[in-house]
């Protein structure tokens, strides 16, 4: 059996149950093992994990039973399931408070800090900058497991009518999505600053206030249009929609501020 010797993080799924499928408890457990051994660094951020089957062996279960347990985990983003390729690592662990000045770079930077001094503008110019050139490589570079995932955030998107909070959270994660579509570390790892930033309660509130059920319609709309065109492997119309969304959210930031 597999031993289980890690640093304790807590499993996503414990504070977002927005995506959370139904599973078996056996289902859960695995997977909330298997993310135990991943945020240790035991498999680091883009390496391939084992193959289902010596996973199977590993944990004494069923072939089925683990490749439930990874899609379970991909919900999430922890991995990412490439057919023909395997399953890859699309977790990184977050900073230990005494890490030391050679760790990862997250260790030098300070979210909430950030969240408090960034400008309505500085957001935007970041995201300007970021937003199209992520966007275009995804559009080039997506698998079509990658696709199939984006469809699935984009329809629970879809779903949401008139509860912002839960919007915001999809909205994110749709965004990230595409972000980790690209396969590069360096602009997940980027993107994934402006997405804990948003995160922020100062931010995530200023958020909320402006999803009316007419701005959750306008971006799901949005969406719709950009997915059909990384679909089709249009980069120039989904550079082009991507452009407008973070230029609408600008103008939200805007009136807000």
């Amino acid at each position: 059996m597999m031993s289980d010797t890690y640093d304790f993080e807590t499993p996503p799924w414990i504070d977002d149950v927005s995506r959370h499928p139904l599973v078996t408890p056996r289902v859960k457990e695995i997977a909330t093992r298997l993310f135990g051994r991943l945020a240790s660094g035991e498999f680091p951020f883009g390496t391939r994990i084992p193959a289902e089957r010596d996973l199977a062996e590993a944990f004494g279960d069923s072939r089925a039973t683990i490749r439930q347990a990874l899609e379970f985990l991909s919900v999430y983003g922890i991995v990412s399931r490439r057919p023909g390729s395997g399953t890859f690592v699309s977790y990184q662990r977050k900073p230990h408070a005494n890490g030391n000045a050679g760790g990862h770079f997250s260790s030098h930077i300070n979210v909430d800090q950030l969240a408090e001094t960034a400008s309505p503008f500085a957001m935007n110019v970041a995201g300007s900058i970021l937003a199209p050139e992520m966007t275009r490589l995804a559009t080039i570079y997506m698998s079509t497991r990658d696709i199939a995932d984006l469809q699935s955030q984009l329809q629970r998107l879809e779903a949401i009518v008139t509860e912002a909070e839960i919007f915001a959270a999809l909205e994110e994660e749709f965004m990230m999505t595409i972000a980790r579509g690209t396969h590069n570390s360096l602009i997940v790892a980027m993107y994934a600053i402006l997405h804990e930033v948003r995160r922020h309660p100062q931010w995530a509130a200023a958020r909320r206030q402006v999803l009316t059920p007419a701005k959750i319609k306008s971006i799901q709309l949005m969406f719709r249009s950009l997915y059909d065109a990384i679909a089709r492997r249009n980069v120039e119309t989904a550079v082009e929609i991507i452009k407008l969304y973070v230029a609408n959210a600008h103008e939200d930031m805007i009136y807000e501020s």
